[in-house]
This record gives C-alpha cells, sequence and structure tokens, in this order.
C-alpha cells in the first residue's frame, strides 16, 4: 500500500513543532554554564579560567556517558512508532541503569582531577581552582545523566515542550544559587568558584525532580519505575551497543574543544579566559542546530520504525536547510558585534579586559568560519542515530577530532604560530572533515536502513 507522502512545508511544520522546544530546552541548558561563566566572570579573571578548564574537563566525561541517554531516543521513537510501548520502556529503564553504573566508574576522575590538570601542563593554582570545583560538581553526574535519559525517553514521545519547561526551571534554579552562593548574597557564605560547583548539584536536582514528578503524574499508564531495580539482560545489551558508539562519539568531537581549551591554558590565563568566553558564543548557537538535530533524530527515528525512505528523505532535506539558514545568521552576527557579545562576560573595571576583548574578536572570527560545517556534522550524527547508526559515524568523528582537528589545532597554534588563531582554526579543520563525512554516508547508506 502506497503511504501518501507528506510536503516540505509539512515537514518544515512538522520539525519545527518538534525542534524549537528542543532548541529552547539546549539554550536554556547552556544557559546554566552560560550563568557560570558570567558570574564568574565577574567574581575574577583567574576564577574564570578555573571554571572554564573545569567545564571543559567535565563535560568530556558528562557527554561520553551521556551516550546511553542519547540511545534512549532512536530506540523509543522507533519502538513508539511500530506501536511497542513495552520495548520504549525497557530500553528507558536500561539508560537509567547504564548511566548510574558509568557515574560511578568516572566518579574517581573527579575527584582527583588535579594531578590529571597538572599532568596535562596547566599552571598550578589554576588546576588547584579547578579540582575544587570538580570535587564538587563531580556529584551532579548522576543526577545530570538521569535526566538526559528521561528527556530523551519524553522527546522520543514528542513531549518537547515540557523538556523545555523543565530545563528552564533548572536555570532559574541555578542563576538564583550561583547569585547567592559565589558572591555571599542574602546571609550566604561567599564561596566563589565552590559556590558556583555546589549551584550545578542543586540545579541537576532540581531538573531530575521534576522530571521525574511529571512521568509519574502524566504517563501513569506507561509505568516506567515500576520494577527498576530488575536488570532486563537483553534490553541492557542493546542500550549498550548502541549508547558505547554514541558516547565515544561524544568524546571524540568534546576532547577536540577540551584540548584547545588546554592548548589555550599554555597560551595563559587571559587567552584561556577568552577562549572561554568565545567558546560560551559559539555554543550557544550550537544549540540550534543540536535541537535541530535531536528533532532529526526523532523524525528519522520513526520514519525508520515504518521502513518510509521518502519520508526520512524529505525530512532530512528540509532539517538541513533549516541549519544552514541558521549558521547563516550566526556568522552575521559574529562578524558585526563582536565586542558587546564578549563584553557580556567582563566587569568594565577588570583590567584584563581590553586584552580579552581583542583576543575574543580575533577567536569569535574563527568561530563563524566553521558555522556552515558544525552545524553538518551534529544533523548528520541527528540523522544516522535516528537509524541505528551508531558505529561507522563512531569511527569518522574518531579520524576527523583526533587524527585532523587535534594535530592541525596544534600545528597551527604553536610550529606555524598562530596562537589562539590558528588553534581555533585547527578546529574548523577537524569539523569540516567530519561534516563532509557524516552527510555522505547518511545520504548513501542511512537511507538504505529505511526501505520501504
Amino acid at each position: 500500500m502506497t503511504r501518501e507522502q507528506m510536503t516540505y512545508g509539512g515537514h518544515a511544520r512538522a520539525v519545527a513543532l518538534l525542534g524549537l522546544p528542543l532548541v529552547g530546552g539546549h539554550l536554556a541548558q547552556f544557559a546554566i554554564g552560560l550563568t557560570d561563566t558570567i558570574m564568574v566572570g565577574w567574581y575574577g579573571v583567574e576564577a574564570l579560567a578555573a571554571v572554564t578548564l573545569a567545564s571543559s574537563y567535565f563535560f568530556v566525561l558528562f557527554l561520553t556517558g551521556a551516550g546511553f541517554g542519547l540511545a534512549v531516543m532512536p530506540m523509543v521513537a522507533a519502538a513508539n512508532a511500530a506501536g511497542d510501548e513495552t520495548s520504549a520502556r525497557r530500553a528507558t529503564r536500561m539508560g537509567l541503569w547504564l548511566s548510574v553504573f558509568y557515574a560511578v566508574l568516572v566518579m574517581p576522575l573527579l575527584w582527583w582531577s588535579g594531578p590529571i590538570l597538572l599532568a596535562l601542563g596547566q599552571g598550578e593554582e589554576v588546576a588547584a581552582d579547578a579540582a575544587r570545583y570538580l570535587r564538587i560538581a563531580g556529584w551532579g553526574l548522576f543526577p545530570a545523566l538521569l535526566v538526559m535519559v528521561l528527556k530523551s525517553y519524553l522527546a522520543a514521545l514528542e513531549r518537547t515542550q515540557v523538556v523545555l519547561w523543565i530545563t528552564v526551571l533548572g536555570a532559574l534554579a541555578n542563576a538564583v544559587a550561583n547569585y547567592g552562593l559565589i558572591f555571599g548574597n542574602w546571609g550566604l557564605p561567599e564561596m566563589g568558584v565552590r559556590g558556583a560547583a555546589l549551584a550545578s548539584i542543586l540545579t541537576h536536582a532540581v531538573s531530575l525532580v521534576a522530571v521525574v514528578i511529571y512521568v509519574l503524574r502524566t504517563l501513569p499508564e506507561q509505568e516506567l519505575f515500576r520494577r527498576l531495580w530488575r536488570l532486563d539482560r537483553e534490553m541492557f545489551a542493546q542500550v549498550f551497543r548502541l549508547g558505547v558508539p554514541i558516547g565515544i562519539t561524544s568524546l571524540t568531537e568534546v576532547s577536540l574543544f577540551s584540548a584547545s581549551a588546554l592548548m589555550m591554558g599554555w597560551l595563559g590565563t587571559v587567552p584561556l579566559a577568552a577562549h572561554g568566553i568565545a567558546l560560551q558564543l559559539a555554543s550557544a548557537t550550537f544549540m540550534v542546530h543540536l535541537g535541530l538535530s535531536n528533532a532529526a533524530t526523532v523524525r528519522a527515528g520513526n520514519a525508520y520504525g515504518r521502513r518510509d525512505r521518502t519520508h526520512m528523505a524529505r525530512g532530512a532535506a528540509v532539517v538541513i536547510a533549516m541549519s544552514l539558514t541558521a549558521s547563516a545568521l550566526t556568522i552575521v552576527l559574529f562578524l558585526t558585534v563582536p565586542d558587546p557579545l564578549i563584553s557580556l562576560f567582563l566587569d568594565p573595571d577588570d583590567p584584563g579586559r581590553p586584552q580579552i576583548l581583542v583576543i575574543g574578536t580575533t577567536l569569535l572570527a574563527a568561530a563563524a568560519l566553521f558555522q556552515l560545517v558544525d552545524g553538518a556534522q551534529v544533523i548528520a550524527l541527528g540523522l544516522l542515530r535516528g537509524v541505528q547508526d551508531t558505529g561507522g559515524p563512531m569511527l569518522i568523528a574518531a579520524l576527523a577530532y583526533w587524527g585532523v582537528g587535534i594535530p592541525a589545532s596544534y600545528v597551527l597554534g604553536f610550529p606555524l604560530g598562530f596562537g589562539g588563531v590558528g588553534i581555533w582554526l585547527g578546529l574548523a579543520c577537524g569539523l569540516a572533515v567530519a561534516g563532509v563525512l557524516l552527510m555522505a554516508r547518511f545520504w548513501r547508506q542511512g537511507l538504505a536502513r529505511a526501505e520501504s
């Protein structure tokens, strides 16, 4: 029986309805880190450098573990399209199990981060402050990963608006806690970097409580937490097999940016602080592409569950076009008004402000160069995850980020003497290779998985 195909306009409306709340949710999640950066930047440049370094370290571990949560999304989307509520529930439960196991496994790396950061060439004072942050913030890894699984479950069921509002709630809680604990307002102790870390834990805890309450109250028929203690070996293995490559793929990408932070640290505290600001701004615009990528995963997962190749191809073309439009707008923004954007993060009286503005402006110009390829690689990853293709993309990511991006950043930054701009141009090289190869894989092989 021939299916009536949705028009391109229909796909655009569907992607917008599903994707815009996810974009908003990612922006709200990003606002948590942004609030940390802004408030810690007001507290001092040295503190900003430490939190920049610590946040990069934390997210290497977080995004690797988030692979299990991200694996839940296409599995639940495909099961939902096929009317298989049992498989959707089983996959989500085992995603929760694997997330907890992972957090227990990597917690020592957060607790004893100081010697690791020193071994990576960071200064003693910055490494010590970053370690103090991570010893506290590291405990937030447990609720953060559980929230990731449950948000993926809800997104796959196309309940994206609640994902947005729960994340907004967490961002507001983080802003209030930061203001009180970093600076000692409202009678609270002035804790500086440690206050930002404690606020981060509180934020993840609030988000977890909110999302659990929502699932219990609005989806009681799903019985998601019933017999949660029971191991489902078959589904555990399936989520593991899909999630590990996703986690490693995320590790390769985030480690590219973390390596850039380490290299910027070799240049000094002020360049590292400028890097942190420019990276925050580039990350904000990336959230648009990430939200569209999640929508692509759900839409491709639904088409995969129904074996509808034409539907998938049309939806992919639409989401790619939307990503390209967002990239063009970002390029214009970064090239025309860099100083006001960077100034948002700085105390007007900070003596390092002029130098940070100069360095940050050049870094934003470099960030504008890789907007198109950065969007392309994450959209392609979302589409490939929708058809549950994760092994090949993992190998492509390793080649692009570790084989091209990191070496190019080092060579351009140091032997060729371009400094911070060279490091960022190396990032662009790695992202470009990933974008081209991943897009080629989806159009050549990914669509074949959804034959009608």
